[in-house]
């Protein structure tokens, strides 16, 4: 007989400051997606997120987080990716490139900007040119790369396992 019992909805661990982490999100072709980056964003203490486009979710899927992490929106991400650099953000791409890093072998900086890319297309070249750096996540099988809402995912639990207090 076990000894763990369930413990449903324990309370989140305080942070000592706030995460300096955002996530900025091209347009993608479903909400499901955003949806599901904005749930694991509140999960990870991720204060808010770059929304190329509408910014439309799906709130079951949200959750809770689509009331804990703010969306800014924007037309075209390149305008407001050269901002947030101008005011101290590294900008880091999460995707497979000739120069990207292991995301277990990147040092984040504190104050980053997860850059994700579409379902289809990744990061564009016009995009990787403004980026600090690439990682990717390992993949060992079939197919090449995670969907971007698990890959946004695993992204920021990684930032979060280097800064696990804020």
């Amino acid at each position: 007989m076990s000894s763990f019992v369930h413990l449903r909805h324990k309370e989140p661990l305080a942070l000592s400051r706030p995460r300096e982490l955002a996530v900025a999100v091209p347009q993608l072709q479903s909400r499901v997606n955003l949806s599901r980056i904005v749930r694991a964003a509140g999960c990870c203490g991720v204060p808010w997120i770059l929304a190329e486009g509408t910014g439309k979710l799906d709130p079951k899927i949200a959750r809770d987080g689509a009331d804990e992490v703010r969306i800014d929106t924007c037309r075209t991400l390149g305008p407001a990716l050269r901002k947030l650099k101008a005011e101290g953000y590294s900008l880091v791409g999460l995707e497979q490139t000739t120069g990207s890093v292991w995301i277990h072998q990147y040092a984040f900086p504190r104050k980053t900007l997860l850059v994700l890319g579409n379902e289809r297309a990744g990061i564009p070249p016009e995009t990787l040119e403004l980026l600090d750096a690439t990682v990717e996540i390992p993949v060992y099988g079939l197919p090449y790369s995670h969907n971007v809402a698990t890959a946004a995912a695993l992204g920021m639990y990684e930032y979060c396992r280097q800064y696990p207090t804020g």
